[in-house]
C-alpha cells in the first residue's frame, strides 16, 4: 500500500511538472508573439513610410514639372513617290505632310525659350511644333543648334509659360535617385519613369548612320531611368524637381541604360543665347588626324600627338603652314595624347582665339601661331 502512495504521488508531480512546463512553454511562446507583433508591425510601418515617400516625392515631381514638359513635333513636305508592286505594278503614294510626335523640350523661359535636342530638330526642310500639356499648339519661329553638342534651342511665339529650375550636374552622385518626363516612343506624352544615376563621364556615339545622323557625345549621365525614342529632349529631374540632365540617348540592344547631357552644358548654351541672341560656334582648324598612341611613338621614334591626314585648304592649319604627315604634339603648351586628343583641346576654344601649336616634322620641332575661325557645314 505504501509502495502504491509513494508511485501515485511519483505520478501525479511529473503530471504536474509537465503541466508547468507546458504553460510555460506557452506562455513564452505568447510572450514571443506578443514581442515580436509589435516588432514586425514598427518594421512594416517604416517601409511603408519609405514607400509612401518616395511615392509622394515623384508625384510632386510629376506635378510641379509637367506644365514645362513640352512634345515636339514634325511635319516634313509632302511628295509623290512611286513604289512598285509585283502584283499591281507601279503604285503611286504621298509620303510626309502629317504632322508626327517625334520628341520631347522643357520650357526655360516664360516668353517661349525652349530645350531639346539637336538631332530631334536636325531637317532643315521640315516644320516643327510644340505641343503644351494643355494641348496647345505653338509653330517653332526660330531654331538655334549647338554645333558642339546634342542640344537645341527653338523659340516660339507664347508668354506667360512655366519655366523649369534649372540645377546642378557638377556634384551628381552615382545611386542618386531621378526622374525622367517625356513623349516616350513618340506617342505616349508625358510618360514619368524613375530610376537612379548609373555612371557618370561617360563617352558614347548617338544616333544611327542608318538615319543620317552620328555624334560623339563626352561626359554624359548614364541613368536606368526608361527613356525611348521620343523622350529625345526631355528633363532628367532630380528629387527636387530640378532639371540635371537633357535626355539623349537610349543604348541599344540593353535594357535599362540611358544617357543624358549635363545642365551644365545647357546652362552655357543658355548664357550666351540670352547675351547674343545665338549659339557659340564651333571652333574651326582645318585638319583631317588620328593620334598617335605611346606604343606606337615609341616603336616608330617619333612623339605622341595628332597626326596630320589632310590639311583644309584656306582653313587656319593651312594658313599656319600645317602640312600632311605633320605631328601636332601640343596646342597653347598642352600635350596631345591618347587621353587628351586635338580634339578635346579645340573643345575647350572659342571662334577667334589665337593659338600656338608645336609641331614635329621630319624629325624637327617647329612653333607655328593661327586664329580659330568658326566651322561651317
Amino acid at each position: 500500500m505504501t509502495e502504491m502512495k509513494i508511485a501515485t504521488k511519483k505520478l501525479l508531480l511529473l503530471t504536474a511538472a509537465f503541466i508547468v512546463l507546458a504553460v510555460a512553454a506557452t506562455s513564452g511562446a505568447i510572450a514571443d508573439r506578443l514581442f515580436l507583433l509589435p516588432k514586425l508591425d514598427n518594421e512594416t510601418s517604416t517601409i511603408e513610410q519609405k514607400l509612401l515617400k518616395e511615392e509622394s516625392v515623384v508625384v510632386d515631381v510629376a506635378e510641379k514639372v509637367s506644365p514645362s514638359v513640352v512634345t515636339v513635333a514634325i511635319q516634313t513636305p509632302s511628295r509623290r513617290v512611286i513604289d512598285f508592286d509585283p502584283f499591281e505594278g507601279f503604285v503611286p503614294r504621298v509620303e510626309g505632310g502629317v504632322q508626327q510626335d517625334i520628341g520631347t523640350g522643357f520650357v526655360v523661359s516664360d516668353n517661349g525659350v525652349i530645350v531639346t535636342n539637336k538631332h530631334v530638330v536636325s531637317q532643315s526642310d521640315a516644320k516643327y511644333k510644340v505641343i503644351t500639356q494643355d494641348d496647345k499648339e505653338y509653330e517653332v519661329t526660330q531654331i538655334l543648334r549647338d554645333p558642339n553638342n546634342d542640344v537645341a534651342i527653338l523659340k516660339i511665339d507664347a508668354n506667360g509659360l512655366k519655366p523649369v529650375e534649372l540645377g546642378d550636374s557638377n556634384n551628381l552622385k552615382v545611386g542618386q535617385f531621378v526622374i525622367a518626363i517625356g513623349t516616350a516612343l513618340g506617342e505616349f506624352r508625358h510618360t514619368v519613369t524613375t530610376g537612379v544615376i548609373s555612371g557618370l563621364g561617360r563617352g558614347i556615339v548617338a544616333g544611327s548612320v542608318f538615319e543620317g545622323y552620328v555624334e560623339q557625345l563626352e561626359n554624359v549621365i548614364q541613368t536606368d531611368a526608361a527613356i525611348n525614342p521620343g523622350n529625345s529632349g526631355g528633363p532628367l529631374l532630380n528629387s527636387a524637381g530640378q532639371v540635371i540632365g537633357v535626355n539623349v540617348a537610349v543604348a541599344q540592344g540593353a535594357e535599362n541604360i540611358g544617357f543624358a547631357i549635363p545642365i551644365e552644358i545647357v546652362r552655357k548654351d543658355l548664357e550666351e543665347f540670352n547675351a547674343t541672341g545665338k549659339l557659340p560656334g564651333k571652333p574651326f582648324l582645318g585638319v583631317r588626324y588620328e593620334m598617335i598612341p605611346r606604343r606606337t611613338a615609341l616603336l616608330n621614334d617619333v612623339p605622341e600627338g595628332a597626326y596630320v591626314l589632310e590639311v583644309v585648304f584656306g582653313s587656319p592649319a593651312d594658313k599656319a603652314g600645317i602640312q600632311e604627315d605633320d605631328i601636332i604634339t601640343s596646342v597653347n603648351g598642352d600635350s596631345l595624347n591618347e587621353d587628351n586628343s586635338l580634339a578635346d583641346v579645340l573643345e575647350n576654344m572659342k571662334v577667334g582665339d589665337r593659338i600656338e601649336l608645336d609641331v614635329w616634322r621630319n624629325s624637327e620641332e617647329l612653333s607655328v601661331s593661327t586664329t580659330l575661325t568658326e566651322f561651317s557645314e
